[in-house]
């Protein structure tokens, strides 16, 4: 018998062979289709609620900016009905000067409160979770508690605090000889201001302690060994590796900043100062609930959502593009 003869497999083993190799692919696409049904199990309630409680509202207040009220009859006392109205509620929006000096306020707003807020919450994070800190389950629960507080309350809470007469705060500022006025027109958005930094620090600092949990332990201690201080390891260690949670709370304060709405509604009739244009949420929410004109307000919500939208991509691209410099 020959070497070729010897070496050649035997047919049955041919068979299995083939068998094998044809069975393989279709394991695999078994195998695929299973774990592109699992993701899709697992992302598509996402995308319910998202088109729920995001796309829908979008699109109805859309096609709400885009209509008309119109009334049939003599002296416009017949039936209503819906007629298109193109971008005329957008011009009127646009041409309104209290709406804009609101957008102006809150990106005023937004420029001196959002890094204060990040560079305190960021202080604290580190602080927290470096070496020598004592008592942090204390501490970054009492950090933390301003957060669990609605928006309503913690404004009520505090405009007790900014009331000439019965604040505390305004008592002890006058017993050194400081008269001040926090609810004053040139005082009162960095009253607010000191309101939301107050509620949300707590929370940005524990998406912060969260990144900094990531953070490998070795990379700290090669800097220590190499004579790095803890100043030195916060800087040159830990803070660039906490960039994407640094960028992803930017990214909350910018949206939450152009939301503001509930600390100017509540501290409204204690402040003259504060009118119904004083933020471009308010402003709408006057158009709609007061004015009588949900039109115009739709397309106030419809500017407001594409500006944050504008300013968080915006900063999303600033911050990828310093990264990608950096790198």
């Amino acid at each position: 018998m020959s070497r070729d003869t010897l070496s050649r497999p035997a047919p049955a083993a041919r068979k299995r062979t083939r068998k094998d190799t044809a069975g393989r692919p279709r394991r695999a696409r078994r195998t695929e289709a299973r774990n592109a049904r699992a993701a899709a199990a697992f992302v598509l309630p996402f995308l319910a609620l998202f088109g729920l409680c995001f796309l829908a509202p979008l699109g109805y207040a859309l096609h709400q900016s885009l209509q008309k009220t119109e009334r049939t009859g003599p002296l416009g006392l017949g039936r209503e009905h819906e007629a298109f109205a193109g971008f005329a509620h957008y011009a009127q929006a646009l041409s309104d000067d209290r709406f804009l000096t609101g957008f102006g306020r809150v990106l005023l707003f937004g420029a001196v409160q959002i890094p204060l807020m990040i560079v305190l919450a960021t202080a604290l994070a580190l602080l927290l979770e470096s070496a020598s800190a004592r008592g942090i389950a204390f501490f970054r629960t009492a950090f933390f508690l301003p957060y669990g507080v609605p928006g309503v309350i913690a404004s009520i809470l505090w405009g007790f605090l900014y009331v000439p007469g019965i604040s505390p705060l305004v008592k002890i500022a006058e017993s050194v000889g400081w008269h001040v006025d926090f609810l004053s027109r040139g005082t009162v958005l960095w009253s607010l201001a000191n309101i939301v930094t107050w509620q949300f620090t707590g929370y940005n600092m524990l998406v912060l302690i969260a990144q900094l949990k990531a953070v490998p332990g070795e990379l700290c201690e090669a800097a220590r060994i190499d004579g790095a201080n803890a100043w030195q390891v916060a800087r040159h260690v830990k803070l660039p590796l906490i960039r994407p949670a640094l960028v992803l709370t930017g990214v909350f304060s910018i949206i939450g900043t152009l939301q503001l709405f509930a600390e100017p509604m509540v501290l409204r009739p204690l402040a003259s100062s504060i009118d119904s244009g004083f933020t471009p949420n308010l402003h709408a929410y006057s158009e709609a609930f007061v004015g009588n004109n949900p039109h115009v307000a739709a397309a106030e919500a419809v500017l407001l959502a594409l500006v944050a939208c504008v300013l968080s991509f915006g900063f999303l691209r600033l911050a990828g593009g310093r990264a990608e410099g950096r790198g």
